[in-house]
């Protein structure tokens, strides 16, 4: 058994992973995962239905978009959290944070303006790919200081949509 701890914005999950046994909380699900393609794209079957997702990875830090919502996860395994227990999950860097584009695409709509407050979770950019919308959202609460893109604008992956303080 393989036990990790996935962590998206406040809220924490337990996953547990045992021979053909998945447990998301302790609760049992039927989920299948399988790579398709890109390195990046998966196809996963979940409660009798089919998802694309797309996984960026930094470390232990993922970005995942999936039905064209987008969440940054953080995967700990139980030996790295029982190493880290003492010391806090590292929180994002105060100051400026870059929110980039996790896929190349074509900006569709920027949904704030320079110098609003912005909320950790909250949509910031639609941003076509694959034939999909996806909503690029916010790592973090702060301000937007900058907005890089207009709608209409190519990007390439990796590409800063917005600057936050």
């Amino acid at each position: 058994m393989v036990k990790y701890y996935a962590r998206i914005g406040n809220h924490e999950h337990e996953v547990e992973i045992a021979d053909d046994r998945v447990l998301l909380d302790g609760e049992p699900i039927e989920v299948d995962l399988v790579r398709s393609g890109l390195p990046e794209l998966y196809s996963v079957l979940f409660g009798g239905n089919s998802y694309e997702m797309l996984v960026t990875a930094d470390r232990f830090n993922y970005t995942v978009t999936l039905r064209s919502e987008q969440f940054q996860v953080q995967i700990q395994d139980e030996r790295s959290r029982r190493l880290n227990q003492a010391r806090k999950m590292p929180a994002l860097p105060a100051g400026e944070l870059a929110i980039t584009a996790p896929i190349p695409g074509l900006v569709v709509k920027t949904l704030i303006s320079a110098g609003e407050p912005v909320e950790e979770g909250q949509p910031l950019v639609i941003l076509e790919a694959m034939k999909m919308e996806n909503e690029i959202r916010s790592a973090r609460s702060g301000v937007a200081k900058t907005i890089l893109v207009t709608p209409g604008q190519r990007v390439e992956q990796n590409a800063v949509l917005i600057v936050l303080e």
